[in-house]
């Protein structure tokens, strides 16, 4: 955030600090809305219906889809009773998924009815720097933006969120991020779960801390800003301790990392086993049967869960530990579940999604092959751009290459339609997700390994572990502009605010 926006806010939500702690900046309450958890007399807490956001396929007008949005203030009880103040689009907290098609131009009408200064970025998104919703484009109280482009995107699961200038990381945490479907012709000749909200589920996985007395609280102190925001309480789509009584055999369940800085390891409880399909960018080449999923803030994977036993399940993650010098590998066991906060003290295991099927029923094989992938040829590059990330300690010196992010620095020029290799050496004792704007890309290797399932398809953020080099073959296809730039970033949003992303241009050559 600029200097006075971010005053405001904070001096607007600012409450006692938590457990005496210092440096915690909370967001004040205001008023009731959905997404209750209360406690029973016996300390455990109530389940609920997860929150399934609504679809939003927007009006055919003249050509275009277009997207009324609107970013507003509103109020949500996390915990208890009390109110925290939030912001959402079209909605208290969080946002509708936005539901479009590959090939269709859209339009949206971004209307901020906040009292500070905001930006809505289209995250995995091919499209204009104009309209790319960086730090670039920002949306002064009052003031309407209306990006309009093609949608490029192959089918998958997307989302849109703040990018502000150093207000990224309070304004997500507050709740201005929402999903974004792709639709497209090659994923429905498949026939895979589909049916929004029935067998096709978007999970939304942030994690908050809570005040004594239940209030969201954004901590600003020397440790927030190093080792990035992470509360100690799950909300997925909003909801706590959520429970989902599915009607169907097979569940499509697309996750969403959209914490601030937390990184998850997803599985199902009792290590069965699920269908991984489709990374951040979009199908994978098959389905992967695999026991657990690691995801980065930013990353997103979707998976296929067979319920045509009819026996309940439980999507759990532990969180990855990614304190400096360590870096957290596979699933730790799982122990007794602390069913009033949704987490296993022992394990930092969190309680994801009780899954709750109607039935054992019959169900269809998932289709062996899913999508054709070029084949990864590293021999196109014509040339090698190296990023090295490091961060200083007591919370400077967030660095790319030794620079800090300046909004007046184009710190790379990449000519459009030129295959490159990029370096991404991590030189900190501390994992980053790096992710790149305008592209999707493919892994090439990590310290010169080949990629795990999840890295074989297309990507927009990958993680580069403590000490490691990820090459990533890229290129920018079309949309060129000399001036406006696009941002590279590490998605630890607190990183991001404090300096840890650069800037580029793609040119014609």
């Amino acid at each position: 955030m600029s200097g006075n926006d971010l005053k405001g806010w904070t001096r607007r939500r600012l409450m006692h600090t938590l457990g005496g702690a210092a440096g915690l900046v909370a967001m004040a309450p205001l008023s009731a809305c959905s997404g209750r958890t209360r406690s029973g007399s016996d300390g455990t807490a109530d389940e609920q219906p997860l929150a399934i956001p609504p679809l939003e396929q927007g009006l055919k007008i003249d050509g275009e889809r277009q997207f009324d949005l609107t970013l507003q203030s509103g109020e949500k009880t996390f915990g208890g009773d009390r109110l925290s103040s939030t912001i959402g689009i079209n909605a208290p907290y969080l946002g509708p998924t936005l539901q479009l098609r590959r090939g269709e131009r859209v339009r949206f009408d971004v209307q901020n009815e906040l009292q500070e200064s905001a930006t809505i970025h289209w995250h995995g998104f091919e499209l204009p720097a104009v309209a790319d919703g960086g730090p670039h484009q920002l949306i002064r109280p009052g003031e309407r933006w209306s990006p309009s482009f093609e949608v490029r995107q192959r089918a998958s699961l997307y989302w849109y969120h703040s990018h502000l200038h150093r207000g990224a990381g309070p304004q997500v945490y507050a709740g201005l991020a929402a999903p974004i479907y792709i639709r497209d012709d090659e994923e429905d000749r498949l026939d895979l779960p589909s049916e929004y909200g029935v067998d096709d589920i978007p999970l939304i996985v942030q994690d908050r801390i809570l005040g004594g007395s239940g209030q969201l609280v954004y901590p600003q102190g020397m440790h927030a800003r190093m080792m990035g925001v992470r509360g100690d309480r799950i909300f997925v789509n909003g909801t706590e301790n959520a429970v989902f009584d599915a009607q169907t055999g097979q569940l499509r369940l697309r996750l969403l990392n959209g914490s601030n800085a937390r990184f998850y390891d997803f599985a199902l409880d009792g290590n069965q086993s699920m269908q991984l399909i489709a990374s951040d960018g979009g199908l994978l080449d098959r389905p992967h049967a695999v026991r657990s999923v690691r995801l980065a803030p930013g990353e997103r994977a979707q998976i296929v869960i067979d319920l045509s036993e009819g026996r309940p399940l439980r999507l759990v993650a532990r969180s990855a530990e990614n304190e400096m010098g360590m870096m957290g590998g596979g699933m730790m066991g799982r122990g007794m579940m602390d069913r009033g906060n949704g987490r296993d003290r022992s394990s930092q295991m969190f309680r994801i999604l009780d899954i709750r099927p109607a039935g054992s029923t019959r169900t269809a094989a998932l289709p062996e092959r899913l999508a054709t992938l070029a084949t990864l040829d590293p021999s196109l590059a014509v040339r090698t751009r190296r990023f090295v990330l490091d961060m200083g300690m007591m919370g400077g010196g967030m660095t790319i290459n030794g620079q800090t992010m300046d909004m007046d620095v184009i710190n790379e020029r990449v000519p459009v339609g030129q295959w490159e290799i990029w370096e991404i050496a991590n030189a900190s004792m501390m994992a980053h997700p790096f992710h790149i704007h305008n592209v999707q890309f493919r892994v090439i290797d990590r310290d010169g390994r080949s990629p795990p399932p999840m890295e074989t398809g297309f990507k927009d953020t990958v993680v580069v572990n403590p000490r490691e080099q990820v090459r990533v073959l890229l290129r920018f296809e079309e949309n060129t502009d000399p001036d406006l730039p696009y941002m590279y970033h590490c998605h630890i949003l607190e990183h991001e605010d404090a300096g840890m992303m650069g800037q580029f241009t793609v040119v014609r050559n």
